[in-house]
């Protein structure tokens, strides 16, 4: 069985939606079971008798808005977030997920879990909209935005062992997220990685990547900075909903709309594959444990998709082969 810590009081509606995801997990897979931690009062009557359902009374919560949060996580002993966290770091559970606040997330990471020994920082990692068929991975995109060669390397690492284990990927290509495709191309960040990954047998090294090419390279992992990588996300996320709201403007008279008829599928199904409700959430690579940070406006399904991927990335042991190869590199 996988046993999963969840943050039922966390997120922007919290504790109903998060409470529903929980249960289509429950009927999704057979495997699952859950410490909640929340208010109990609330949560108990939506789980009676549910063998697969331990409930922790935990009621405080850890503001959407926090402006101090590693003061808040130091505090809130009682909250639901540190105490979701504090269950895998006694190993109570083997993973927690969250639609907490993304900074009291990578706090309680830092403060309660704490980073795998020899990992030298954490990085944020969510899916890409699936387009062309391939799923590709980005990180980081907001737990540092200040990194050495290094950290980009251990990212590439970390990434390339989630990608196998949990995507099935044999042999994740990873790209360097750059401002040119040639060597030597970036600041000397992207200069120096380009030559640690290139040189490091862990990693199967694509070589410089372009932002234009995000949703076409043939590489899996696209490895930047979390300053960068921020950028990124949101601007896809922008452009995403400009073309969206571009469309309804559009498809305003009544031949577009005839036209829409035909094409509706279509349209459905490109919503549909840049919804980060299908993506469920980021995982947090590098501390000693399973953490997948959800969507802030998460609703039922899209939890339901967070608790999967940290059901996958439990199943795929991603953390203790990270540790066998950072174990390898001390050795040398």
């Amino acid at each position: 069985m996988v046993k999963l810590a969840v943050d039922v009081m966390g997120g922007d509606h919290a504790p109903d939606e998060i409470i529903k995801g929980v249960k289509l997990a429950l009927e999704r897979y057979s495997d699952l079971e859950f410490l909640l931690f929340g208010d109990e009062n609330v949560i108990k009557p939506h789980f009676p008798n549910e063998a697969r359902v331990k409930i922790v009374h935990a009621p405080d919560v850890i503001d959407m808005g926090e402006k101090d949060p590693i003061g808040a996580v130091r505090k809130g002993r009682n909250s639901s977030l540190v105490r979701a966290f504090q269950a895998v770091r006694d190993k109570e559970a083997s993973g927690v997920v969250t639609a907490g606040p993304t900074q009291g997330v990578v706090a309680a990471a830092h403060l309660i879990i704490r980073r795998i020994k020899g990992m030298k920082r954490v990085a944020l990692c969510p899916t890409l909209p699936e387009l062309g068929g391939k799923k590709r991975f980005l990180l980081d995109v907001g737990a540092n935005t200040d990194l050495r060669s290094e950290h980009l390397l251990q990212f590439a690492q970390f990434a390339s062992i989630y990608a196998r284990e949990v995507a099935g990927i044999e042999r994740p290509l990873v790209g360097l997220l750059n401002n040119g495709t040639e060597p030597g191309k970036g600041r000397e960040l992207e200069k120096e990685a380009f030559e640690l990954l290139k040189n490091d047998p862990n990693v199967n090294f694509y070589g410089n990547v372009e932002g234009k090419e995000l949703f076409t390279t043939e590489c899996d992992i696209l490895i930047t900075d979390g300053f960068t990588g921020n950028l990124v996300l949101k601007t896809c996320e922008g452009v995403a909903k400009a073309v969206g709201t571009f469309l309804k403007t559009e498809i305003n008279t009544f031949g577009k709309k005839i036209g829409y008829l035909f094409m509706r599928k279509v349209f459905k199904k490109f919503k549909q594959t840049l919804s980060p409700d299908e993506i469920g959430g980021a995982n947090l690579f590098g501390v000693d444990g399973i953490v997948v940070k959800a969507h802030g406006s998460s609703d039922a399904y899209a939890f339901s998709n967070a608790i999967k991927q940290a059901r996958l990335a439990v199943l795929g042991d991603v953390v203790e082969k990270m540790k066998s190869i950072i174990g390898d590199e001390e050795d040398d």
